[in-house]
């Protein structure tokens, strides 16, 4: 069967990954990225350092042939180590044991082994390349190199990875209405640095630790070679806020306040305060994704998300899966593919969105609640009593590869039937669990896990 040539526009994660799994199925494929070769010219920050992946995620590089290269890359973690005001610890694990785990990667060296993958499977790619325009009447891309020079490329087909500030989606939205928002978040972020320590980690390396306050919080991801990387979400106004910690000396007043724990671990506060950018948080939304069989997006650049579920890259890689997967077996009738992509993931993308939003308030102030601790052991009692019907949903976003959508739908169904057993109780004995054996069967078909 011959398949039309396929430009990706974005060589980052999701753009790598799809370049690869599109190469590998036989596909002629060209990557353009606007950033010089990060094997060359070193990682270039501006966004996270480093990424939680989960079984999505784990499932694309699978396939890509990528998970032994990239298993000594990822460091383990096991739950939430929540760091309370009082200055004690708790471990909240994320599943039953060390078989459902996160893994905390860095996002330059994940870039770099998949640039590799794509380049050994076939893809050609192009650094320093920065879409600047396109003719659709003649299928033409016009980008730019570092020094301001013009290209011109055809390009049939073309799929955008480049990201929330996708070139390409501003191309589509000069030729169709694809019905963009943007929905800001009041908060932003600022990210800060806990060295290794004498060669080893300062901290349990093995979770995610957070200090939850209410509005605001922070949270440390491992990296391999023993530092972590901290994260502060502060609201954009307010107290406090980035509006008034805006320097290195207010900066260390609040985590001498709030993460005092945290503060003697990051001897290089003030400056990595002041040299680090605020990043913005928002979602995005678009109602369409493509123009007929020329153009889709996919990744961030379809559906940017806040990432307080740690899924933003693990549903991009499972975007590159899916249109791969769709690809293949109607290579040659894109629009059908790029519409059936569309129908199948924008629901998903969607769920995960809203799930995305709603865990930034149990991070920031529900794991230190005592209700929502109580409604979340009677769940786990709840999901050993009733396996396969009565499933977390923090099982099934993040230990499986069920469609966002159902994780979303039955997630708010067991919310529901939690709160009805917990309201006026303090304690796990109180919970009628003859009520909850009832309440599941009415509510809850058996659930077929992926």
């Amino acid at each position: 069967m011959k398949r039309a040539p396929v430009v990706i526009v974005g060589a980052g994660l999701v753009g790598a990954l799809l370049g690869t799994l599109l190469a590998q199925r036989g596909f002629a494929v060209t990557l353009f990225e606007r950033r010089p070769d990060p094997r060359k010219a070193g990682f270039l920050g501006g966004r996270s350092i480093n990424l939680a992946l989960a079984e999505r995620g784990w499932h694309g590089l699978r396939l890509a042939g990528l998970s032994d290269v990239l298993a000594p890359l990822a460091v383990m973690m096991r739950g939430r180590m929540v760091h309370h005001l009082d200055d004690h610890t708790e471990l909240l694990r994320y599943g039953r044991d060390d078989s459902e785990v996160i893994w905390s990667i860095s996002r330059g060296r994940l870039n770099m082994a998949l640039l590799d993958a794509a380049e050994a499977a076939g893809a050609q790619i192009h650094f320093d390349r920065c879409l600047k325009s396109v003719n659709w009447d003649n299928s033409i891309i016009t980008l730019r190199d570092e020094a301001g020079f013009a290209h011109e490329y055809t390009a049939p087909v073309l799929i955008g990875a480049d990201g929330a500030g996708s070139a390409l989606r501003t191309a589509m939205a000069q030729a169709t209405d694809l019905g963009e928002r943007f929905e800001p978040l009041d908060h932003g972020y600022k990210e800060l640095e806990i060295p290794a320590h004498a060669g080893s980690f300062a901290m349990e390396a093995n979770a995610l630790h957070i200090w939850p306050r209410g509005n605001y919080m922070c949270i440390a991801l491992p990296n391999a070679e023993g530092s972590f990387t901290v994260t502060l979400f502060l609201p954009n106004a307010g107290e406090p806020s980035f509006a008034n910690v805006n320097s290195g000396v207010s900066a260390r007043a609040l985590f001498a306040r709030d993460f005092a724990d945290a503060l003697a671990l990051i001897p290089d506060l003030e400056r990595d305060f002041m040299r680090n950018p605020t990043g913005i948080l928002g979602t995005l939304y678009l109602d369409r994704w493509h123009i007929g069989g020329r153009a889709l997006l996919l990744g961030d650049a379809a559906h940017a998300i806040v990432p307080f579920h740690g899924q933003g890259m693990n549903c991009g890689f499972e975007d590159a899966v899916e249109i791969c997967e769709l690809m293949d077996n109607a290579a040659n009738d894109t629009e059908a593919v790029f519409a059936e992509f569309e129908r199948r993931r924008k629901p998903n993308a969607d769920a995960i969105a809203a799930m995305a939003l709603e865990n930034y308030v149990e991070m920031r102030d529900s794991v230190a609640d005592a209700h929502f601790l109580l409604m979340r052991d009677v769940g786990r009692t709840l999901a050993a009593r009733h396996p396969g019907r009565f499933v977390p949903r923090y099982w099934m976003v993040t230990f499986s590869r069920l469609p966002y959508a159902v994780a979303f739908a039955r997630g708010e169904i067991q919310t529901a039937i939690l709160c009805e057993l917990c309201a006026g109780k303090t304690r796990p004995e109180e919970i009628d669990l003859a009520l909850a054996d009832r309440l599941i069967d009415e509510r809850l078909p058996p659930l077929a896990t992926a």
